[in-house]
């Protein structure tokens, strides 16, 4: 039986992080891990796959362009799927190499096979070659990360329906494509597909998309959306998946929903929610509980309800972002250990969409702001007036900064428009330590950036500002004129202004 300090099950985001905090410190480390290599979702099925998508659909479509240069681009001869996914496969392996270099480097040991509890110290790990080996440690963090949820009657047997994994296994550039969940996921891949000229038809049981970001946000999304061609069909649920043979298209995807209507397309991603890794962990014999979307519960210091069993990443939920998950990994390590390097999450968290376009946003909404009854104002600046929002041909992106009146402190930042996931950090810094919308009006922008457009955001919302507090002041009641007597017409003495009816002579100046 090997024997270690920690034994990490998983290598995704936060697996690895995690594997790499303790080692630094000295921990001996094993991760175990039971794909073929590391890296979990983010690099091989998720993050970084689709990002990439999303990055060649704008390439190859000319999205960028449209307009841009006075000229129709389009996609030179046929877009397949292997130059399609080119750029993807060539990120995902440098990716991979790194993340194995930092393992490597910090003395992880990686054992790669399905891995088990038998107590709550010990794992067995079955491997693909059928030999079996069982490690034990002081410490276990689970780290198994997320998978598709797949209803039943969903049939992802069939060869054209997908999931947000095996969607990128597809093998042809359909006509047209239902998906079925408007998350991030759902609305990432209806925009990648709709820029490459798909028919997309997004479909969800809700009455907006992406419900937790602020509602004018996903409003200028939905029209942008629509006119990448993305046909919303909201509050509508599914009732049945079927494949059927059409004369003109070959085999289809025939959706029913519950209202009646019926979406027929080449090919369904199903898209809505995941599930935590945790079936095959053998929780029950250590008493750690999962939910019925095998997510584990923890508290803030990423222990389970067995203090030395820890779990961060998508197998805890909420909010599921590789970054988050690494320093939840990390902060997991700093507590099971006792090193005194990080005690606390950050209290902020952004979040990046990588719709098209891009969604950034960190702290409240408009409408968390209501439903907690706090009083705000808004300041907005449009990427259109924005010089650098001219030169890339975005204009109709936004920076939208949400504060309180009587303090002027930030509490919420929302951008949607070019290179929002970049800029948005700006506004967290600001928001993290407490500042001001005053501190973008005194700092010094680049110009031409996008960022000029914090200042301006910064101004709209004291302009808006001013006119609440002058609308709200009590009028002041003017005082009545007292009567003059008439005054004769007089010649002005030297030195007096003219009278009314005399030329005025306009005196020359040196200063100008």
């Amino acid at each position: 039986m090997a024997q270690y300090d920690l034994i990490v099950i998983g290598s995704g985001p936060a697996g690895e992080k995690a594997a790499a905090q303790a080692a630094y410190f000295g921990k001996r480390v094993a991760i175990v891990e039971r794909e073929p290599r590391v890296g979990g979702a983010a690099i091989n099925t998720g993050t970084l796959p689709s990002k990439t998508l999303r990055e060649s659909a704008l390439f190859l479509s000319g999205v960028r362009q449209r307009g841009l240069y006075g000229v129709n681009y389009t996609i030179e001869g046929e877009l397949t799927v292997p130059r399609f996914m080119y750029r993807k496969e060539r990120v995902v392996e440098k990716e991979l190499e790194l993340t194995s270099a930092n393992i490597e480097r910090h003395g992880v040991d990686v054992i790669y096979g399905t891995g088990s509890f038998i107590d709550s110290h010990t794992i067995h790990v079955e491997m693909e070659s059928g030999a079996c080996l069982d490690l034990t440690a002081e410490v276990v963090l689970i780290a198994t990360g997320s998978c598709p949820f797949r209803p039943s009657n969903i049939p992802f047997d069939d060869d054209t329906v997908y999931d947000s994994d095996t969607i990128l296994q597809i093998d042809n550039i359909p006509k047209s494509m239902t998906v079925l969940g408007a998350g991030v996921i759902g609305c990432e891949y209806a925009c990648i597909f709709a820029a490459l000229g798909v028919d997309v038809v997004l479909v969800d049981a809700r009455d907006r998309i992406l419900p937790f970001v602020d509602g004018e946000i996903t409003e200028r999304l939905v029209q942008r959306m629509r006119k990448l061609g993305v046909q919303l069909m909201l509050e509508e649920e599914s009732s049945s998946v079927e494949r059927f043979s059409s004369p003109d298209d070959g085999d289809c995807v025939r959706t029913r929903l519950k209202s009646g209507q019926v979406v027929e397309t080449e090919n369904l991603l199903f898209a809505s929610g995941r599930s935590g890794n945790t079936a095959a962990l053998g929780l029950e014999k250590v008493g750690v509980t999962a939910n019925k979307r095998g997510q584990v519960s923890v508290n803030e210091s990423f222990q389970t309800s067995i203090p030395h069993i820890y779990a961060a990443g998508d197998v805890i939920g909420f909010p599921a972002l590789a970054s988050t998950s690494m320093e939840q990994g990390r902060l997991a390590m700093c507590h099971a250990f006792g090193l005194d390097y990080k005690k606390r999450m950050a209290s902020l968290l952004p979040y990046g969409i990588y719709t098209i376009p891009e969604i950034s946003m960190v702290g409240e909404t408009e409408e968390t702001l209501r439903e907690k009854g706090v009083d705000y104002e808004v300041g907005r600046a449009s990427y259109e007036n924005n010089s650098r929002g001219q030169i890339v041909g975005d204009t109709q992106g936004l920076f939208k900064l949400l504060f309180a009146p009587d303090t002027l402190k930030l509490l919420g930042v929302h951008i949607i428009g070019e290179n929002a996931t970049e800029i948005i950090h700006a506004g967290m810094l600001a928001m993290y330590y407490g500042g001001t919308i005053d501190c973008f009006i005194q700092c010094v922008f680049n110009y031409p950036t996008l960022s000029e457009g914090y200042k301006y955001a910064a101004y709209d919302g004291l302009g808006r500002l001013a006119r609440r507090r002058a609308a709200a002041a009590p009028p002041v009641a003017a005082a009545a004129p007292s009567p003059e007597p008439p005054v004769e017409k007089a010649t002005p003495a030297p030195g007096d202004p003219p009278a009314p009816d005399a030329p005025v002579q306009q005196a020359a100046s040196s200063a100008v």
